[in-house]
């Protein structure tokens, strides 16, 4: 009964680590008119979060070897809701870049630290039930926070200060709290504090699948919105990147009854056709087709790639499981390139 407060106290950390990440993404085009400034700098504050993720992955992605897993955690919580409470108070596009950057950070903390202090909660037995764990609270998270301000919105109207935003300022504290009192299961070394990255044996395959995949849902995130709001369809985005990252975590107990890379495929063979769905819909103007398409992408991204990726992973580097998971994301950091210079291009 212990061990399964603890895991849940850890997941609620992560789901609220990735739930501040795409909070804000309904209210850009505010933040936007309130600075006076156009897509094109929408873009730069999307590309912000790469700029805070990129240096804390490569430099500091085995920083929990080092210090344990719960300081990590502790300060990404921190940081997201002292971000996210920035924005609220600066509702512009400046806040909005340097809050972006502070998510980077944020994310890159939660996820190399979490993942490898799940694992070490649960039995090396049990360790499939930790990645499926792991990969099913950060989906919820990236997919759960721009739908619930979309619903927000709708509920209060345009506001600075949606319900969503009340949400994390609430659960950051208390779980900043929790990850502290949870049990140090790690042995803290004494390693360099700034560590490299490493990438099993291997493991590309599955690194550039994973790329290309969240390459699909990054544009998803980033381009679409705009789309919709030239369409007067501006209603739907928190809808549509939820769908684009939810529908995932329906597929990983699916992906999970597969061999790694039988899961690997079958992502693989999902995304052109995910993509396509997406574009047509788009062009003839259709919100059913393009929420289908934001499905069948989410389902090859955040459900097959994403929990056979992290899986092989952690598998080879058992002994460097942080920064197994920070090699992992530094593949994935192909796609926000490519998504933002598409982003950039369509501008």
């Amino acid at each position: 009964m212990q061990h399964t407060l603890y895991h849940a106290i850890l997941a609620l950390a992560l789901f609220t680590t990735t739930y501040a990440v795409n909070l804000q993404a309904p209210l850009y085009s505010m933040y936007a008119e309130n600075s006076q400034v156009g897509a094109t700098a929408i873009t730069v504050a999307f590309a912000a979060y790469v700029a805070g993720l990129m240096p804390t992955l490569i430099l500091l992605g085995g920083l929990s070897d080092r210090i344990g897993r719960r300081i990590p955690m502790t300060m990404a919580l921190c940081l997201c809701g002292l971000g996210t409470a920035l924005l609220a108070m600066i509702p512009t596009w400046p806040a909005l870049v340097m809050v972006r950057f502070m998510l980077g950070v944020s994310t890159a903390l939660a996820t190399t630290a979490g993942n490898a202090y799940m694992t070490e909660l649960f039995s090396q037995i049990k360790m499939p039930k930790a990645v499926l764990l792991v990969t099913s609270v950060t989906s919820l998270g990236f997919g759960g926070g721009a739908l619930t301000t979309g619903l927000s919105l709708s509920v209060q109207g345009t506001s600075t200060m949606p319900a969503s935003y009340l949400v994390l300022f609430v659960m950051a504290p208390i779980l900043a709290y929790g990850v502290l009192t949870l049990p140090k299961v790690d042995r803290p070394a004494k390693v360099p504090m700034l560590r490299l990255p490493i990438f099993p044996k291997n493991t590309w395959k599955y690194g550039i699948s994973l790329a290309m995949a969240w390459s699909t849902t990054g544009m998803t995130i980033a381009i679409i919105p705009l789309q919709l709001e030239e369409q007067n369809l501006g209603v739907y985005t928190g809808l549509v990147i939820f769908l684009a990252i939810f529908v995932g975590f329906l597929s990983q107990p699916l992906a999970k009854r597969l061999s790694n890379y039988a899961a690997l495929k079958t992502g693989f063979l999902l995304i052109p056709f995910g993509f396509l769905t997406l574009l047509f819909g788009v062009s003839i103007k259709s919100i059913w087709i393009v929420l289908a398409g934001a499905a069948i992408s989410s389902s090859a991204s955040y459900g097959f790639t994403y929990l056979a990726g992290l899986a092989e992973f952690i598998i080879r580097a058992p002994d460097n499981r942080a920064r197994a998971t920070a090699g992992l994301f530094v593949y994935a950091l192909c796609r926000l390139f490519f998504a933002n210079y598409l982003d950039w291009c369509t501008c």
